[in-house]
């Protein structure tokens, strides 16, 4: 059983209808103890790196994630502002502590370069960066994946980013490490390659 943490700002109806897709049982969770003993935890998300975090702390389930994953070696898939909020802090309404499960910091597209409008929204390629990425088996170099975001995940360790995409500027749109993964792509709303991802993430 998959748990999807619900931080009561997204949508995970097309998650979960997705992960039924790929033949895995989810349940949608805010409650910390209900993430023990699942075989995967997934964290998706929109909106604010400040509201998530201040929103995962107040249920207690920044705590529960960190003990899941580090302890019980749980793997996790963070989608979009999931993603990020695996990096060790981010400033997107203030700077603020991120879950530090992947080293690094999160900021603004603009700051890295970025010349495009902003959200980065819409179909984009991924291009691999790193051969050993079990997340993306079976999927073709350079297929297309949904995005839709301001900030991006930059990982203090270059080992820990496993795909690129180009908006103007390179970007991280894979990071790993271990059994914890980042997409900032929705997997869910991204065809066939996206379901290809959520089935390599229920068989790691």
């Amino acid at each position: 059983m998959i748990a999807i943490i619900n931080l009561g700002i997204s949508n995970l109806g097309s998650l979960q209808n997705a992960l039924k897709k790929v033949g895995e049982k989810s349940t949608i969770t805010n409650e910390p103890d209900q993430l023990t003993g699942v075989s995967r935890i997934i964290l998706p998300g929109v909106g604010s790196f400040y509201d998530a975090i201040s929103l995962l702390n107040k249920h207690g389930l920044g705590k529960a994630i960190q003990d899941a994953v580090m302890k019980e070696k749980i793997p996790i898939l963070g989608i979009c502002l999931g993603m990020q909020l695996l990096a060790t802090q981010g400033t997107e309404g203030g700077m603020i502590q991120g879950l530090d499960l992947i080293p690094g910091n999160v900021i603004h597209l603009k700051q890295i370069g970025c010349n495009e409008r902003v959200p980065h929204a819409g179909w984009n390629d991924v291009m691999v960066t790193n051969q050993h990425c079990p997340l993306l088996n079976n999927i073709p170099n350079g297929s297309d994946f949904y995005f839709i975001h301001s900030y991006t995940f930059q990982p203090t360790d270059d080992q820990h980013i496993f795909a690129k995409t180009d908006y103007g500027v390179s970007f991280s749109s894979v990071v790993g490490k271990g059994s914890i993964w980042g997409t900032q792509f929705h997997p869910e709303k991204s065809s066939k390659a996206g379901l290809q991802l959520l089935k390599n993430f229920v068989e790691l």
